[in-house]
């Protein structure tokens, strides 16, 4: 059982939590010792939390380590620190791995979610004073992504937290926190798809799915998906993808066969899977003139990317998708509504229900492309 005495603001927490000692090695449920927010800060304790393949990805391949990691979650606030004045206990929260400070440049231009106090926390350690909240024996364990939520309870900065209608089921809207929002937002927000036009979307994970629901709701007329996987396919029509093509099957290049089945190249492309080999290839589905390429996922090697700059004389442009260009504070709470309102899907995503001690189960349930999102239900 998680502990605390009823001066929660004042005091460490000893919770559970699963704690990754070394890269690619199975999680290992560690009483850690949670300490309280300090200022701007905010404690929650985590209700639901999914995995993404980001945690995997850095899991596999960052050198931080120890470190809890975490970032799709739900949870309800617990105690606030000095000067947090939009979060009181018991208030519904959805976190999110860049914030939003509402003053920079970037949140006040209306043009970028890249907020410059809140973004990218890629150092393991909370933004205010570069220090972590975890520990473990007294030995300092670091967070991932400003969140960490692989733990009963996790410290985040206010500015990467969003308050949600305490109607919407946390176990659901965890999906929103992430990645299930990145793919609408990419649809919606980054390429604004028109009505009529042709997609094509490379990987049909979560992200991608989500690509291809925002495609269908914005009334394209094409929705071609690429995968290898012919397990996915079924399950992707649900979701509005018109059309499957598996690169094996075919002795030409995939952007060949795509320009053929969409009559000169799609008016939108989306690489959802984190290579960026496939990001050239990606350029070269969509049409001459106005075809846009959104690069979506996170890679595991060979950062940078090669296109051929023909590809962009012709016309075509390539851009890059954070969070699907939402401002979590301004744009998620409108997006549980549409959910609550059931405008979009989120259930569907939902593939497995586990506990938190089997965590590491939906590891390698993602790791062989068995699930979508697996929902870890922290202890009550």
């Amino acid at each position: 059982m998680s502990s605390s005495s009823s001066t929660k603001e004042a005091n460490v927490i000893t919770c559970k939590a699963m704690v990754a000692w070394e890269a690619g090695k199975e999680l290992v449920m560690e009483e850690v010792q949670v300490s309280p927010p300090q200022p701007h800060e905010i404690r929650v304790k985590v209700v639901c939390t999914s995995l993404c393949r980001t945690d995997i990805t850095a899991w596999e391949s960052q050198a931080i380590f120890p470190r809890i990691f975490g970032h799709e979650a739900s949870g309800i606030v617990e105690s606030v620190g000095e000067g947090v004045t939009e979060f009181v206990e018991g208030d519904h929260v959805l976190t999110v791995f860049i914030g939003e400070c509402k003053t920079c440049k970037h949140c006040a231009s209306g043009k970028s979610n890249m907020c410059q106090v809140l973004g990218l926390e890629r150092r393991g350690v909370m933004h205010s004073d570069e220090r972590t909240r975890f520990s473990v024996k007294g030995k300092p364990v670091y967070h991932y992504c400003a969140v960490s939520s692989f733990s009963e309870y996790t410290v985040v900065h206010s500015g990467c937290a969003v308050k949600v209608s305490p109607r919407a089921p946390l176990e659901k809207i965890c999906l929103l926190s992430c990645g299930v929002a990145a793919g609408l937002g990419a649809a919606w927000n980054v390429a604004d798809i028109s009505k009529g036009s042709t997609v094509v979307i490379f990987g049909l994970g979560t992200v991608g799915l989500a690509v291809a629901q925002g495609a269908k709701l914005r009334g394209a007329s094409q929705i071609i998906g690429v995968e290898t996987n012919p397990e996915k396919y079924e399950r992707a029509k649900a979701f509005g993808v018109t059309e499957f093509l598996n690169p094996k099957d075919y002795k030409e290049p995939v952007q060949q066969v795509i320009k053929h089945i969409s009559g000169g190249g799609t008016d939108y492309s989306f690489e959802c899977i984190g290579d960026t080999g496939m990001v050239a290839t990606a350029l070269q589905s969509c049409c001459d003139g106005w075809g846009l390429t959104v690069t979506l996922g996170v890679p595991k090697m060979k950062p940078e990317i090669a296109a051929h700059y023909s590809a962009f004389l012709s016309g075509r442009t390539l851009k890059g998708s954070l969070f699907g260009g939402w401002k979590p504070k301004s744009d998620l709470p409108s997006l549980v509504e549409k959910y609550m309102n059931e405008e979009i899907q989120v259930d569907e995503f939902i593939t497995h229900n586990l506990a938190f001690e089997d965590i590491n189960k939906a590891f390698s349930l993602m790791r062989e492309g068995k699930c979508l999102r697996c929902v870890i239900h922290m202890p009550k």
